[in-house]
């Protein structure tokens, strides 16, 4: 797997790309899960080695030391690491509030019907499970997602998808690919929310988080920083033929 690249830092913040199949924290479930994950790779040890200052960095630090947001393990793109307790309650207010723009590219299956859309449909976890629905009653919290096609493409087997920009307005546990899935556009390569049988060149969950826009605390104007997709996602992307 790829090492995450660090893409700017300050004495305050560095912000990295994070690749696809990396785990940002341990996550607590079963004692039988928890022997896995003690094994398995994860972002924050990654962090720490080159950050030690981290481990006194946010709510939870020794479990997710600063970590004021994430993304899923199968997602690749942008993340801020605060590097000090102040800057940490800045960045976390401003999450809070909505007022960090995301911007995410992704791929979904078929052609969606409008250009530009809003999504707007509560989430909750579904009884038993981990999983995250729109029908669910458990923990059920607002969740608005907007999008806009970029472009429809169509692969060697004639099936049409569309490389959509998304922006998520909430900041729920797979928000993103939940919804899509709900109006009956999951995502390649969602092996979770999307289809059972995947196209074989669906090799990764095709979601890249590209861009976090915000005010700087420090200068006081818009900054915007942003992750190009890494070759995986764009090689996928150029195999696939533009369909008008």
């Amino acid at each position: 797997m790829p090492e995450p690249k660090v893409i700017y830092e300050d004495k305050n913040f560095v912000v990295i790309n994070k690749p696809a199949g990396l785990l940002v924290h341990v996550v607590k479930t079963s004692v039988e899960n928890d022997a896995v994950r003690k094994t398995e790779p994860v972002l924050t040890s990654w962090l720490l080695r080159r950050y030690p200052e981290l481990k006194k960095v946010g709510d939870d630090p020794e479990n997710r030391p600063g970590i004021v947001h994430r993304l899923d393990r199968d997602t690749s793109g942008i993340m801020i690491i605060p590097r000090n307790q102040k800057y940490f309650e800045y960045l976390k207010d401003l999450f809070k509030n909505r007022q960090i723009q995301k911007t995410y590219i992704a791929l979904v299956f078929g052609k969606l019907s409008n250009l530009t859309g809003i999504i707007n449909k509560p989430i909750g976890i579904k009884t038993g499970t981990t999983k995250h629905s729109v029908v669910a009653t458990k923990m059920v919290k607002e969740a608005v997602t907007e999008y806009m096609v970029l472009k429809i493409l169509r692969d060697s087997r004639g099936e049409l998808f569309s490389l959509i920009e998304v922006y998520p307005k909430t900041g729920r546990t797979h928000q993103i690919r939940v919804h899509f899935a709900s109006i009956g556009h999951s995502l390649a390569g969602d092996k979770m929310y999307g289809r059972k049988n995947q196209p074989d060149w669906a090799i990764r969950l095709m979601l890249h988080a590209q861009s976090l826009e915000f005010m700087s605390e420090i200068t006081g104007s818009r900054l915007k920083i942003e992750a190009l997709p890494p070759e995986d996602f764009e090689k996928i992307i150029a195999s696939l033929e533009s369909s008008a």
